[in-house]
């Protein structure tokens, strides 16, 4: 790998990293020679995505629920006991939920709100100690908050709580993003259009549904693996020490 997208000697978190985008990213930071914290609620999944990434780098287990906040500062309290400084952050953990406009719970609101916005702006919280051992001015500590194209348009699909959360956290990104500059951290967001995961199987298992979908995308297909990894390794590595705040569509097109 050339040294300019190399990770060897850093240390990452991913959240919600066992399954879809975050064990993506996982993966592409172990292969690029990062020592990778593996986070979800699942014991059972995070050690067994540790395990089958392991086998290229290193990767460990950490599981926690970072719904609430006593999940947040648990997860934050037991990391710091295993490292001294964190030089990635990946938040990724995020959820959905759908429903038509009369009947759309509330509860689901406060859910997709609370994993998608709050929880993130806890972890910067808690974490921003171990970022700033980190981080140099020749090489800063990255957090890197996955969004969503759901955030930029108006392709709702009944999921009323999704798009608004995922702008409000582009929002909050960039606020952050200005703030944490001078203390050598730089923040992006990756704002995936359709990738392959749990959240879209209900489409990709649907050869009509994935046609519609298709359809809508200038390029007319979903996002590959490789070019989630790719962007990913750009922010954390060298190629991105130098951006900070911004918001970027990984999305085919769709966002035009």
């Amino acid at each position: 790998m050339h040294p300019y997208f190399s990770l060897q000697g850093r240390t990452a978190l991913v959240t919600g990293g066992t399954r879809g985008i975050g064990k993506m990213i996982a993966k592409a930071y172990v292969e690029a020679g990062a020592t990778v914290y593996v986070c979800a609620r699942d014991v059972e999944a995070c050690q067994q995505t540790a395990d089958e990434l392991g086998a290229l780098g290193r990767c460990r287990a950490i599981a926690a629920n970072l719904a609430t906040e006593e999940g947040v500062l648990q997860l934050a309290t037991r990391l710091g006991e295993q490292i001294t400084h964190l030089d990635i952050l990946v938040n990724n953990a995020g959820t959905t939920w759908g429903a038509p406009l009369e009947s759309y719970p509330i509860k689901g609101w406060e859910k997709v709100m609370q994993l998608n916005v709050t929880s993130v702006f806890n972890c910067i919280q808690q974490f921003l100690p171990l970022l700033r051992k980190a981080g140099s001015e020749a090489n800063p500590a990255r957090i890197i908050n996955i969004g969503s194209v759901a955030g930029i348009s108006s392709f709702g699909e009944q999921a009323y709580a999704y798009g608004p959360s995922k702008a409000a956290l582009h929002q909050l990104s960039r606020i952050l993003a200005r703030e944490l500059v001078s203390q050598h951290i730089n923040l992006n967001v990756i704002a995936p259009g359709r990738f392959p995961s749990k959240m879209t199987r209900h489409i990709g298992n649907d050869e009509q549904a994935l046609a519609q979908d298709t359809a809508l995308i200038p390029m007319k297909r979903w996002g590959r693996e490789e070019e989630m990894a790719a962007l990913a390794i750009s922010l954390a590595s060298t190629a991105g020490a130098y951006m900070t705040g911004n918001i970027i569509p990984l999305d085919g097109g769709f966002s035009l």
